[in-house]
């Protein structure tokens, strides 16, 4: 075994490239040899520090190039990089690290107080006595440990909507090979700027968008995170964005974004949870734009994509990447239907996960041993090739014996006149064991009631389908990335 796969493939060709890599407003660009020179200190440090291969580093810190150099240096020293929510307490964040064992846990220096008596070994990224203010002393240079494509490269912990959440083991090929068909698929070049404000504790932010923008040797303009002013005073200078639905939303309702201001854009990529209808025909119509939607997962990185060019069908995440099997099974035999059938959605490719950190026995019941990833999604595939995502296998309502599958019934409500937006989940009924329940947000200056939603989508559904509790609210719950929390609306409406 010679190399370090994953860095070789990001890097290996760029290491005294000076293009810019990163420009962050109101602060220092940094070029591509700044950044392999920063990580190579970093990855000396982590080593003095008594990192081997295989070690964990968990880091929670704030979006910063320092954080991305702090990836590459643990990739660098064969360790395994774990990402952590900034927003997770020290109580959670404990239950990462007891379950992890890493050799360092890197906080932000003024969080560092929060974990005093916390078991792991803790570091600051920066402030006084750092691992930045350390790495200014190391020699510079680094010789890359050896680690081969199926090496574990990263652990990425599930958000844990039920249950406690599950460490996905992601191997070096895993996040190389998918960085790889994006590229390629979505036709990144070292001529792309990209507009980032995703954060980087999650895939899309760090395996998506900065691994495809490493690979090309393209740019990014680095925003700490969505902030609408400074998105719209950046997208001149961008050629492309990643974001979540709520991206779009903010953007839209904004007078100063306009056909004009994005005339230049060649890409739009919306992940992490499901688009409405409405924003993509909102969209379009704005800035003559269709926003390219994709299927990804903590455990798959990226499995689907609408196409570059062709049809970006509404409703869709589009066909399977290059490498990518996508099989619609029975949930309970396991068998493949056909097209327009809704099933399990499982996953093969050299993208899925090596398992579950520790947990042998979750592993076994998700990923066959034909290597199909259950992945507990619903969905279908339509004549035409595409996939359609119909709702988590938790979140189908099983009502009377009928399946019924909350995609269908949120499609109705959404296209009311009135409503922004609602999310359809299950409650307790005494007769039917389940029931469906909608939760329901309106437009600014909308006036409709339970009732009027309720006889309004009479004629659109078979009456078992028709949800028996409809409650009004102001926003749906949702995680950082965007995802609805129907978790959270069981438990408080059911």
């Amino acid at each position: 075994m010679s190399g370090n796969h994953l860095f070789d493939g990001l890097l290996g060709g760029r290491q005294k490239d000076s293009r810019i890599l990163l420009r962050v407003p109101d602060g220092d660009d940094w070029s591509y040899a700044e950044l392999v020179d920063l990580s190579g200190r970093l990855a000396s440090l982590l080593q003095a520090q008594g990192v081997e291969a295989g070690d964990r580093v968990a880091v929670q810190v704030a979006k910063s190039v320092q954080a991305i150099a702090l990836y590459l240096a643990t990739v660098r020293a064969g360790a395994v990089f774990l990402p952590l929510n900034t927003a997770y307490t020290r109580a959670e964040v404990e239950y990462f690290l007891e379950d992890a064992e890493p050799a360092l846990f890197v906080c932000a220096s003024d969080r560092e107080s929060e974990f005093d008596g916390i078991e792991s070994r803790v570091l600051t990224l920066d402030g006084d006595g750092s691992l930045m203010a350390a790495a200014e002393n190391m020699a510079p240079g680094f010789t890359n440990v050896a680690r081969a494509s199926d090496d574990l490269a990263a652990i990425l912990y599930t958000s844990g909507t039920t249950g406690l959440s599950k460490g996905a083991m992601l191997s070096h090929d895993n996040l190389l090979s998918n960085a790889l068909t994006l590229v390629d698929y979505w036709r990144f070049t070292a001529d792309d700027v990209l507009l980032h404000a995703l954060p980087i504790f999650h895939t899309h932010g760090l395996f998506v968008a900065t691994n495809i923008i490493l690979i090309c040797g393209g740019s990014m303009i680095f925003l700490p995170r969505f902030d609408l002013d400074a998105m719209i005073e950046q997208l001149p200078r961008a050629t492309s964005l990643m974001g979540v639905p709520t991206f779009y939303t903010r953007l839209l309702a904004d007078e100063r974004f306009d056909r004009e201001l994005v005339a230049h854009m060649r890409l739009f990529v919306s992940g992490s949870a499901p688009m409405l209808a409405e924003t993509h025909v909102q969209f379009e119509q704005v800035t003559g734009h269709r926003i390219l939607e994709r299927y990804g997962m903590t455990e798959t990185n990226m499995n689907t994509s609408n196409p570059y060019e062709g049809e970006r069908r509404v409703g869709s995440v589009g066909f399977p990447l290059a490498g990518v099997e996508i099989n619609i099974t029975d949930p309970e035999s396991g068998a493949t239907l056909a097209a327009g059938e809704t099933g399990m959605i499982e996953v093969r490719g050299p993208n899925v996960f090596l398992g579950y950190w520790r947990k042998p026995e979750k592993t076994a019941l998700e990923l066959r041993t034909n290597g199909f990833f259950i992945t507990g999604d619903m969905g279908m595939i339509d004549a035409d090739g595409y996939l359609h995502i119909l709702g988590r296998e938790k979140d189908l309502v099983i009502s009377g014996g009928y399946n019924i599958y909350p995609k269908q019934i949120e499609t109705e409500i959404d296209a009311l006149d009135g409503v922004l937006e609602s999310a359809v989940f299950g409650i307790p009924d005494p007769d039917l064991g389940e029931a469906a329940a909608a939760a329901v947000v309106l437009e600014d200056g909308a006036t409709l009631d339970q009732e009027q939603l309720s006889a309004a989508l009479k004629p659109l559904l078979a009456r078992f389908k028709l949800p028996r509790k409809l409650v009004l609210l102001d926003e749906l719950p949702r995680n950082a990335m965007g995802k609805v929390q129907k978790n959270i609306l069981r438990d408080r409406y059911g």
